[in-house]
């Protein structure tokens, strides 16, 4: 049985896991609290992948002190072996009398047998405890482990009438700095990053994460695990100087074609796919699996209306994340999703999370919402 105290504590194990928001993949974000006697003895999260996770880094600090404790974790404690041992059994040989634990983990190697085999030592066991606010930490990790893909977020930016682009596609620049550090931030909790062949055409963009820009305290870190980039060239365009062709870090691209594209044959920290669907183009949920398979949990789609309304049409949007910056482009600039929709009936509606302000811009969080 829960109580406030339990609340308390599990909330800065949660605090805990945030700090592992950039780092952690493909591993899920954790953190993990130790206390003893009404006293923090121990803390810890799992800050990179291969390294402790954020039991054994919390047991560390707490030495002896652990026997006896409480443990706080934000997600069912592993029961299998990878880099690092299981950490279920690491509190059992720790000592620890009791464990609350935010939410089972979907992990099929994992699954409730973290938990069963805490309860089997004798160790009491509660939870869940703020099992939304543990989802919302790692919704790709979760989405990967329970349906083989990855949790699909897309980035725009618009003018206040809805534009993206001039109609030359000058897009240079919609929204201000503030803005656009803001989207640094979603690229280095991404797995990967997908665009399309026309965006890189226009924007000849690095898709990478930069340290400078991201305001955070451990930007170093952050900075530190680059996304895969993946490039969608149904036609093989794709050449050399692009800066997204420029390593590190690995770039991804994928044709609809049975030929690898020459031009790029050869070159440091390129790889090739080909993935045509039955129209000849690429197939996208085909990529998405073939990112799952290479443990991408989190994928952000930054693309311009074609690609981006070919993600929304397909039902393979998860989020949306939109800046609208305080400018108007015009009637005959570009829209924000290519949606060929006629009819009233035919609307694709969506459910407003979160509005905020980023500097003189907007940013508004939506998913897309079938039922409404």
């Amino acid at each position: 049985m829960t109580d406030l105290t339990d609340r308390k504590h599990m909330a800065r194990a949660l605090q805990l896991a945030e700090l592992g928001l950039y780092s952690t993949m493909p591993n899920p974000r954790v953190g993990c609290v130790l206390v003893r006697d009404g006293r923090v003895v121990g803390e810890g999260w799992h800050r990179r992948a291969g390294e402790g996770h954020a039991e054994v880094n919390a047991l560390a600090a707490a030495g002896d002190a652990a026997r006896g404790a409480t443990a706080y974790v934000t997600l069912e404690p592993c029961s299998h072996t990878g880099k690092t041992g299981p950490c279920c059994e690491a509190l059992v040989q720790a000592g620890v009398s009791r464990v609350v634990y935010a939410m089972e983990d979907p992990n099929p190697q994992v699954a409730g047998r973290g938990l069963a085999h805490l309860l089997q030592a004798g160790i009491e066991v509660d939870g869940p405890l703020l099992e939304e606010q543990a989802w919302g930490l790692n919704p790709g990790f979760i989405r990967r482990m329970e349906s083989g893909r990855p949790f699909v977020r897309c980035k725009m930016a618009m003018s206040l009438d809805g534009r993206t682009a001039m109609a030359s596609g000058e897009s240079k620049w919609i929204t201000g700095p503030r803005a656009r550090a803001d989207v640094q931030k979603l690229r280095a909790r991404s797995c990967a990053i997908i665009t399309g062949i026309d965006s890189i055409d226009l924007d000849d963009a690095s898709l990478n994460v930069r340290a400078e820009e991201l305001k955070l305290a451990d930007a170093a870190l952050a900075a530190s695990v680059q996304p895969l980039r993946v490039v969608l060239d149904s036609k093989q365009r794709l050449r050399p100087p692009a800066k997204v062709l420029q390593s590190p870090p690995l770039t991804l691209v994928v044709s609809a074609m049975a030929e690898p594209n020459t031009a790029l044959t050869g070159l440091d920290g390129v790889e090739q796919l080909s993935l045509p669907d039955r129209d000849g183009r690429i197939g996208l949920r085909a990529l998405l699996a073939e990112l799952a398979a290479r443990q991408c949990n989190e994928v952000l789609v930054e693309a311009g209306a074609t690609l981006a309304g070919a993600f929304l049409r397909q039902g393979l949007l998860d989020e949306l994340v939109i800046y609208v910056a305080p400018k108007l482009l015009g009637s005959s600039a570009r829209p924000l999703f290519e949606l060929p929709l006629d009819t009233m009936a035919k609307q694709l509606p969506v459910s407003i999370r979160d509005m905020r302000a980023v500097g003189s811009d907007w940013r508004i969080t939506a998913v897309p919402d079938p039922d409404a």
